[in-house]
C-alpha cells in the first residue's frame, strides 16, 4: 500500500494542506481538482523530486524517501529526450544502471511491442504524433518496473480515438499489477479508470472513495460542479414529506428525515420533460420556462426556470421531437427517489 500522511508544503505562494490518502497495491486512483489545485504538486512530492515541509510517503511500511525507484514519474509534457531515438529514450535509465545490453534490448523490444511502437524504434522524437510521445514516455518509465506508476494528466493532449485507446492501455498496465496514481481536472477520466477518487481543492482533499460515492454523493457545490452534477441546492427538509429548495420551490422527498438543513441534488439524467403534466407517479411536476439550450458531448443540456433553475439532460432527438427552443414553457418532473441528500 501506498500512503501519503499528513503531507504539507508551501511552494512559493500556494499551500498543500494536510495531504492524507492511500492507494492499495495493484489500484487505479484519481486524483481530480482544477487547474492550480495542487495535483502535480503531490505527485512530485510523491516521485520525490519537492520534499515536504512535514509528513511522508510510505510504501508497505517503509518510508521511501531513499527508495525512489518504487515510483516512476510521466510527465504532462513527457520530458522525452529531443536528440535521442525512441529506442534511446527508453533504454537511457537502463543504461544509467549498466545493465548489460542484450538485457536492454530485451526489456526494450519488450516495452516497444506492448505500447504498440515498436515500429518507430530507430524514429526521432521530433516526428513523434503526441499519442506516440506518451507511449514512448511510459515506455521508458516502465522500463525501470517501478511499483507505482505517476501520471500527471497524460490524456490531456490527446484527441477522442487517442484518448480512448491510451485509456485502455493504462487498464491493461494496472490490471498486471502496477499501481497508478493518476491526476486530471476531466471527471470522464476519473468515471472510466478509477478505483477511488480524491477530490483537491485549493491545497486539500475535500473528499475521496469509490467513484460511485463521490459522484453520486458530492459532499459540496464545488464537487457537484465538478464531478458534473448540475442540480445542487441548499435545502430545508419540512416534513418527512417535504423540503424546501432555497426557501422557493418544495419537492416531495424519500430522504427518512423530517426536519433539517441540508444539501439536496439529483442528476440532470434524472429530469424528465414534457410538453404536458405528467403521471402521478413522478411526485415532483412544475411548469417552467427554458432560458438555456446547450448542446453538449452526449446530448443536450436544458435549463428550466421554475423559481429555481433546473438542468435537465436529453437527447437532440428528443429537443426536436417536443420542439424545445429558448423562452417556450415546459413541465419538469423529478421522481422523489432520484433526490439525494448531504446533511449540514
Amino acid at each position: 500500500m501506498l500512503e501519503i500522511r499528513n503531507i504539507s508544503k508551501k511552494y512559493k505562494d500556494f499551500i498543500l494542506d494536510n495531504i492524507n490518502f492511500s492507494v492499495d497495491n495493484g489500484s487505479y486512483f484519481v486524483l481530480l481538482g482544477e487547474s492550480g489545485a495542487g495535483k502535480s504538486l503531490i505527485l512530485e512530492i510523491i516521485a520525490g523530486l519537492i520534499l515536504p515541509d512535514k509528513g511522508e510517503v510510505v510504501f508497505n511500511g517503509i518510508n521511501i524517501k531513499n527508495q525512489k525507484s518504487i515510483v516512476g514519474l510521466v510527465f504532462q509534457d513527457y520530458a522525452i529526450f529531443p536528440h535521442l531515438t525512441v529506442k534511446d529514450n527508453i533504454a537511457y535509465a537502463l543504461k544509467a544502471k549498466k545493465q548489460k545490453k542484450v538485457i536492454i534490448n530485451n526489456k526494450v523490444d519488450e516495452l516497444t511491442k506492448k505500447m504498440n511502437i515498436n515500429h518507430l524504434t530507430l524514429r526521432q522524437p521530433k516526428t513523434l504524433s503526441g499519442g506516440e510521445l506518451q507511449r514512448v514516455a511510459l515506455a521508458r518509465t516502465l522500463a525501470l518496473e517501478p511499483s507505482c506508476l505517476l501520471l500527471d494528466e497524460p490524456l490531456t493532449a490527446l484527441d477522442v480515438q487517442l484518448r480512448d485507446e491510451l485509456r485502455s492501455l493504462l487498464k491493461k498496465i494496472n490490471n498486471e499489477g502496477i499501481t497508478i496514481i493518476h491526476v486530471t481536472h476531466d471527471f470522464e477520466e476519473a468515471i472510466a479508470l478509477a478505483d477511488k477518487v480524491g477530490i483537491i481543492h485549493n491545497g486539500r482533499i475535500v473528499q475521496q472513495g469509490t467513484p460511485k460515492e463521490v459522484f453520486h454523493n458530492p459532499k459540496s457545490q464545488f464537487i457537484a460542479n465538478l464531478t458534473g452534477i448540475k442540480n445542487f441546492y441548499n435545502a430545508q427538509i419540512i416534513s418527512d414529506e417535504i423540503v424546501r429548495l432555497e426557501n422557493t420551490i418544495e419537492f416531495k422527498h424519500k430522504l427518512g428525515l423530517s426536519y433539517g438543513t441540508c444539501f439536496i441534488m439529483f442528476r440532470n439524467e434524472d429530469v424528465i420533460l414534457s410538453n404536458n403534466k405528467m403521471d402521478s407517479s413522478i411526485c415532483n411536476n412544475f411548469q417552467g420556462v427554458i432560458v438555456e439550450i446547450i448542446p453538449i458531448k452526449h446530448g443536450v443540456n436544458i435549463i428550466i426556470d421554475i423559481g429555481i433553475k433546473i438542468s435537465a439532460l436529453i437527447t437532440h432527438e428528443s429537443v426536436n421531437k417536443f420542439k424545445l427552443e429558448k423562452d417556450c414553457s415546459v413541465w419538469v418532473g423529478i421522481k422523489a427517489s432520484a433526490i439525494k441528500f448531504e446533511i449540514i
